[in-house]
């Protein structure tokens, strides 16, 4: 999945070297497309591994040391296409200020505007090797090699869906109309498909009619779901969190079979990078297991964020409502303030996922002093043109008084748009941020300390930006670099 499990943890295993390591993109071996690519959807061949993007899908062999695309389908249904040349094109320059980022997007990507970002950014890969793909015109496709035994033969689409016929025809709160976020899959193999008002499952086959729920018209979903192991499924509107209940062939909404609704704060739009008013996160389930605190963990939309930890099942026996709390649903809130010191800036909040291992969460602070109102100007421009945002911060749930404490905080370590990660077998957490000193970079957090111990230095060159997708690495240590220009492999093992 894009955020790497159903329960969105944002967790690889692969073990990352510390030290400090200076890659010049442009060498490193990619996969083009974009301008924003998902690589870290598993074949169930582990030597290779799909290719989710703005661009469509590719399949691309990783055995060895090796970074080769196999396979390619562009995404149907993609208007305007940006062909790999206009890509580079706008990629290779070095951006002074906004307008060139607009002039560049116009001339040479058509126009192209943030929409064209949802594209594929929230897929899965199946046990069948079928690669589920939503496009920004509320279709899904799914697609899967011509031939399992030479994937060279091609890419063939094995299923379609047009999602518009099923879900409203008002604009959603942030002026759009619905469309499809994302897609998960329920324990029992039923797909789910969230959309910004409605949930859907229905066969992974795509065949027959999806059961479907809806949410308000005052409300608006931007971001992807979690799945437990009991199907349940957690998403987040702009104002409401919820948990449905895949249950006898239907989407419950009962108390009786799990399901609850939770209001919890929101705010206002911020000026960059941050879709709506609400939380910017795909939920996080955290604590599993008999006699854990089960958790499902969002920051919240407030101008100065909080992170806010939900009940997954049932509420403890003797549970108190936490003063300020919208509902004792909610298990514990507590401010970010992601290591920035008074006077604090007008917002702190996130557009990612919160990034969790055992009960340890991390979040990042998105929001600069600057931003454009178009989000793919938006994330080209942060940081080369637009001062960055700096500020993280990594807590801790404590299972006995059943709150959040922070463990450490970085105010002064940038990270832009792109989802964190953390290597659990290395305890190092990463982010992606720009400097002007430095250029593009990956930094390494120790996940106890806070203290920088790795750094990838990719420079000046575009490619170092991982706009809005995610880090992950290879078995040997490589990082899996998911660019505005493609999917590459940082080759840092060995060096």
């Amino acid at each position: 999945m894009t955020h790497l499990d159903p329960a969105q943890t944002d967790s690889f295993p692969d073990s990352v070297p510390r030290g400090t390591f200076h890659i010049d993109p442009t060498t490193m071996p990619r996969v083009p497309g974009g301008p924003v690519n998902i690589m870290t959807l598993a074949s169930p061949n582990p030597k290779y591994m799909w290719v989710s993007s703005t661009s469509g899908v590719r399949y691309v062999d990783v055995s060895g040391d090796g970074f080769k695309q196999v396979a390619a389908m562009d995404a149907p249904g993609v208007s305007p296409s940006i062909s790999t040349q206009a890509l580079d094109k706008v990629l290779d320059q070095r951006f002074t200020d906004v307008g060139q980022v607009h002039g560049a997007i116009a001339q040479d990507w058509s126009g192209a505007n943030w929409q064209r970002l949802v594209n594929g950014v929230y897929g899965l890969v199946d046990k069948d090797n079928h690669v589920y793909f939503v496009n920004q015109n509320a279709e899904l496709f799914v697609f899967g090699l011509i031939d399992p035994d030479r994937p060279a033969d091609g890419i063939t689409v094995i299923a379609h869906r047009d999602f518009k016929p099923l879900l409203g025809h008002t604009n959603t709160t942030l002026g759009t109309p619905e469309t499809i976020v994302g897609v998960d899959m329920t324990y029992d193999g039923h797909l789910v498909v969230l959309a910004s008002r409605s949930l859907f499952a229905m066969n992974r086959d795509l065949t027959g009619e999806p059961k479907q729920m809806r949410i308000g018209d005052d409300e608006t979903v931007s971001n992807s779901m979690a799945v437990d192991s009991d199907n349940g499924i957690y998403f987040a509107s702009d104002k409401v969190m919820r948990k449905v209940v895949w249950k006898n062939g239907g989407l419950s909404t009962a108390a009786a079979d799990g399901a609850w609704t939770s209001p919890y704060d929101f705010g206002r739009q911020p000026p960059a990078v941050k879709f709506g008013i609400g939380t910017g996160s795909t939920p996080t389930l955290m604590g599993f297991g008999k006699g854990s605190d089960q958790l499902v963990v969002i920051t919240d939309g407030s101008d100065h964020m909080k992170l806010v930890a939900f009940w997954r099942n049932a509420i403890p026996d003797g549970f108190q409502q936490r003063p300020g709390a919208k509902s004792n649903r909610i298990a514990d809130q507590t401010p970010v303030t992601a290591g920035l010191s008074d006077p604090l800036p007008e917002f702190i909040q996130s557009e990612q996922s919160v990034v969790v291992d055992g009960y340890g969460a991390f979040v990042v602070q998105n929001i600069g002093p600057g931003g454009a109102p178009d989000r793919l100007v938006d994330v080209l421009a942060n940081g080369p043109v637009f001062e960055p945002p700096r500020g993280m911060q990594r807590f801790e749930w404590d299972t006995t008084q059943h709150k959040w404490t922070s463990v450490w905080a970085r105010g002064d370590v940038v990270s832009t748009s792109m989802v964190p990660a953390v290597s659990s077998k290395s305890g190092m957490v990463f982010v992606n941020g720009y400097t002007k000193a430095d250029g593009w970079e990956v930094t390494g957090l120790d996940w106890n300390t806070g203290q920088t111990v790795h750094r990838t230095i990719f420079g000046q060159s575009n490619l170092g930006n991982g706009a809005y997708a995610i880090v992950e690495a290879f078995p040997n240590g490589d990082l899996l670099f998911n660019s505005v220009g493609g999917p590459l492999r940082a080759k840092i093992a060995g060096r």
